[in-house]
């Protein structure tokens, strides 16, 4: 198929190219680590224009997180995580990704209304990372790769190592 003169039936153009139009780089930046039931875990925030994200949203979100890493063992958990807080431009988003058993991991998803993190709920069926928190996540499987799996020393270390190894600034 020539894609200069023809695109497949499937492809919506009009809403690619206002896509494309409105696309902007949203700032991340590293929250620091913490624990939540039982997991270290790096906390970002992500951010659109015009939204912030607070030291409250932060609390909020380690509340949804540590929920849903209670369970974590029964998933087969490694107790390694990574939190994001998105002030989205439609609503507010919370992801919770941690590194599970067989080099697999666990990716929930929540959303809920800007600035209300008591209504944050878990996402339908199949929804995944946006562009920008694919970024974070992409930063993130590196930096679990370089240190953790890739490292040398005592495991410590490599933690160590892995939790100051962050994003920050703009991601597109």
């Amino acid at each position: 198929m020539d894609l200069s003169t023809e695109l497949p039936p499937g492809v919506d153009a009009d809403a690619l190219l206002a896509l494309a139009e409105d696309h902007h780089a949203r700032t991340a930046w590293s929250m620091g680590s913490r624990e939540a039931a039982g997991h270290l875990v790096k906390v970002y925030a992500l951010q659109a224009r015009g939204r912030k994200v607070t030291e409250q949203d932060a609390e909020a979100a380690l509340e949804v997180a540590a929920a849903h890493l209670a369970l974590g063992r029964l998933r087969g958990s490694l107790g390694l995580a990574v939190l994001i807080m998105h002030a989205g431009g439609d609503g507010d988003y919370v992801l919770v990704h941690s590194w599970i058993e067989g080099y697999m991991s666990d990716l929930a998803v929540f959303t809920g209304p800007a600035g209300r993190p008591g209504e944050l709920r878990p996402g339908r069926t199949g929804l995944a990372p946006c562009v920008w928190e694919a970024a974070v996540l992409a930063h993130e499987r590196e930096a679990f790769s370089r240190h953790v799996l890739d490292g040398t020393g005592p495991l410590p270390e490599r933690l160590t190592a892995w939790s100051r190894d962050t994003l920050a600034g703009e991601v597109c």
